[in-house]
């Protein structure tokens, strides 16, 4: 596996940190702010600088190279193999009526089967129900068959992602990247390190990703009690105390992030599903909980693997990063110095992280957690 990796801010030039040289059909996944991917001169000069097919753009709420997290930049890491291969397909949410299980399923449908080891998803993130269409991806999927991957990100603004496969960055555009070949080995992890406070309730009026009663109450009512005066700053404030939530008949918990709140109806729209009748807490959490988080990742990824990972792909919530603030760099350092210092590390921050729990293949939609797909043939 050949890789090569650069990043340029704008109006800069560009910075590799690998020698510059020409790739074989090359998998790239340009990761970026979204008003620089909304500019036609930085995506003409991305194209002119990576001349090739196969690029995946994915606007995001930070950029992660090598060790380093990168705001207001263009992030791109090019792949080629020497012995597996790769498949990419693309929808538009809004082909579907914004039906994300349909969508999910026609887009595995597009993906060839035969050796088919991994999938990885980029997804929009301002309005696909990341719960929703990993249902639609899972509905014909095999059980020894793994997704991981994220939802896009735009900063703090929540306005609006951007994404696309060969074509330029737009709206409700949703990619999956299928990894083929026996020689593959794909390993993976999410983990957090948010704690829970408070007492545990129940769940007991949502509609999808819409919460609307906890113990018979308006969700939002009771949300705001315990946020105190931090409540005038929703639903920016949301992102530091996210809900833990464990539906009726599983065990994991998944944590959910608030991405905006009604006050007619006193209901909060989550970044997932939220069924009725599931136990649900508050969170919160502290810079080095969340850097621990991501070691305790970093190290479930790497436990079992019969091969030094050759690359590492991360996926991490923009609330972490807003948790974390001028220390955010840490939680990549506690990742890069589990899976090795010359391991080359590309990501961004999300609006959604999509991983299975550990020692399970049914992919979840996590968020406020640091998830890891680690590559090497």
């Amino acid at each position: 596996m050949k890789i090569i990796q650069a990043y340029k801010e704008d109006g800069k030039i560009w910075n590799y940190f690998q020698q510059k040289e020409t790739l074989e059909n090359p998998l790239v996944l340009v990761f970026g702010n979204r008003y620089l991917l909304e500019k036609p001169e930085v995506i003409a000069d991305i194209r002119k600088e990576f001349p090739y097919e196969n690029i995946v753009f994915g606007s995001t709420a930070g950029e992660i190279l090598c060790c380093h997290v990168n705001d207001d930049s263009i992030s791109v890491t090019a792949i080629a193999f020497e012995k597996a291969s790769y498949v990419v397909k693309r929808e538009n949410i809004l082909d579907f009526d914004k039906n994300a299980v349909q969508l999910g399923e026609a887009l595995y449908a597009k993906m060839p089967k035969e050796n088919l080891k991994h999938l990885f998803v980029l997804s929009e993130g301002s309005f696909v129900n990341g719960s929703s269409l990993i249902n639609g991806l899972e509905t014909q999927l095999s059980a020894s068959l793994s997704i991981t991957g994220g939802m896009c990100g735009d900063d703090a603004r929540f306005e609006k992602t951007l994404a696309s496969y060969k074509e330029d960055p737009k709206e409700g555009e949703v990619i999956l990247i299928g990894f083929y070949g026996d020689n593959l080995e794909i390993s993976f992890a999410s983990f957090g390190g948010w704690i829970p406070f408070g007492p545990e309730r129940i769940i007991t009026k949502s509609e999808g990703n819409i919460l609307y009663e906890i113990d018979g109450q308006p969700a939002l009512d009771l949300y705001k009690k315990y946020l105190g005066e931090k409540s005038n700053e929703l639903p920016q404030a949301s992102l530091l105390y996210p809900l833990n939530v464990t539906p009726a008949g599983k065990k994991d918990p998944v944590v959910r992030t608030i991405l905006n709140i009604n006050d007619a109806d006193q209901s909060m729209i989550l970044a997932g599903d939220v069924p009725e009748n599931s136990r649900v807490q508050l969170m919160m959490a502290s810079v080095d909980g969340i850097a621990q988080g991501a070691y305790t990742a970093a190290n479930l990824a790497m436990t079992n693997r019969k091969n030094k990972p050759e690359l590492a792909l991360l996926v991490s919530c923009i609330g972490r990063k807003l948790v974390m603030s001028q220390r955010v760099e840490e939680e990549v350092e506690q990742v890069r110095e589990v899976v090795g210092e010359n391991v080359p590390l590309a990501g961004f921050y999300s609006y959604g992280e999509m991983a299975p729990f550990n020692g399970s293949t049914s992919c979840e939609l996590h968020n406020q957690t640091m998830t890891l797909t680690l590559i090497s043939e």
